[in-house]
C-alpha cells in the first residue's frame, strides 16, 4: 500500500501525509517512504526511556528507526487500556522531550454527545492532557478530535456540527496558549472521514486534516483525501 501511494502522491506538496502503523512495521514503513513526503507515525509509546518496562516502546528506539510522530491517546487506548489524561500528558512531554512530534486524540462517546457533555469531555481531555506544556511546545503538537461515536461505524458528523465542534477545540487552546498560538495549531477530524466526505469537511475554517481510519488502507481512496486537503486535483 505505502508503495503504490508514494506514486499516486508523488506531487503533493501543501498537505502533512502521516502513516500510523503497528510497532513490527515501523522500520520497514520508514524505509519504504524514503524520499517521499509521507512521515511515519508510531500508534502508540511507553513515556520512559528506559527501565524494566518489558514489551514497551519508548520514544528513544522510535527515534532511532526514524519514526516522526506517535498517536497519542486515542479512544481505543483510553477505552480498553484505560489511559488517563495524566497518563498521556506523561507520554506527551516524553515525546516532545526526544524531538518527535505527537498527535493528542480527544473525543467524546455517544452518551456524552447525547447528554450535551461534548465541549465539557474534549476541554477536560485538553486541559489535562495539555498540562505543563509551553506556547512553544504547544506549536509542535496536532489535536485530533475523534468523536468515538463516529469511529468505524460509518456515521460522519455534518460538516457544520463538526466545525462547530473544532471552533470550540481552538478556543480552548486559545485559553491554554493564547490566540495566536491556538491559530497555528493543526486540528483534525477523526470521525470517519472518507473520499467522498473529505472536501465538505476540509473546507471548513477550523478542520485542518483529518485522523483516517479505514479510508486509509486503500491507495486510491487515501490519495482522493490527500488531494481534498490540498484543494482537489
Amino acid at each position: 500500500m505505502l508503495t503504490d501511494l508514494k506514486g499516486k502522491i508523488a506531487d503533493v506538496r501543501d498537505v502533512a501525509v502521516i502513516i500510523g502503523g503497528p510497532f513490527t512495521c515501523l522500520s520497514d514503513a520508514v524505509k519504504t517512504v524514503a524520499g517521499s513526503p509521507i512521515k511515519i507515525a508510531a500508534e502508540n509509546v511507553y513515556p520512559k526511556d528506559s527501565g524494566a518496562f518489558t514489551g514497551e516502546v519508548s520514544p528513544p528506539m522510535l527515534k532511532d528507526i526514524g519514526v516522526s510522530y506517535v498517536i497519542i491517546g486515542h479512544s481505543e487506548r483510553r477505552e480498553y487500556f484505560k489511559e488517563t489524561n495524566a497518563f498521556l500528558n506523561e507520554k506527551l512531554k516524553a515525546v516532545l522531550s526526544h524531538g518527535l512530534l505527537p498527535i493528542l486524540c480527544i473525543g467524546e462517546k455517544l452518551e456524552e454527545r447525547e447528554a450535551g457533555k461534548t465541549d465539557d469531555v474534549n476541554r477536560k481531555q485538553l486541559t489535562e492532557g495539555l498540562a505543563g506544556i509551553s506556547k512553544e511546545e504547544a506549536e509542535k503538537i496536532i489535536i485530533a478530535y475523534e468523536p468515538v461515536w463516529a469511529i468505524g461505524t460509518g456515521k460522519t458528523a455534518t460538516p457544520e456540527i463538526a466545525e462547530q465542534t473544532h471552533a470550540a477545540i481552538r478556543g480552548v487552546l486559545a485559553e491554554l496558549f493564547g490566540a495566536e498560538t491556538a491559530a497555528g495549531m493543526i486540528i483534525q477530524y477523526g470521525g470517519s472521514m472518507n473520499a467522498e466526505n473529505a472536501a465538505s469537511l476540509l473546507a471548513q475554517p477550523d478542520i485542518d486534516g483529518g485522523l483516517i481510519g479505514g479510508a486509509s488502507l486503500k491507495a486510491d481512496a487515501f490519495a482522493k483525501i490527500v488531494f481534498a486537503g490540498e484543494g482537489g486535483k
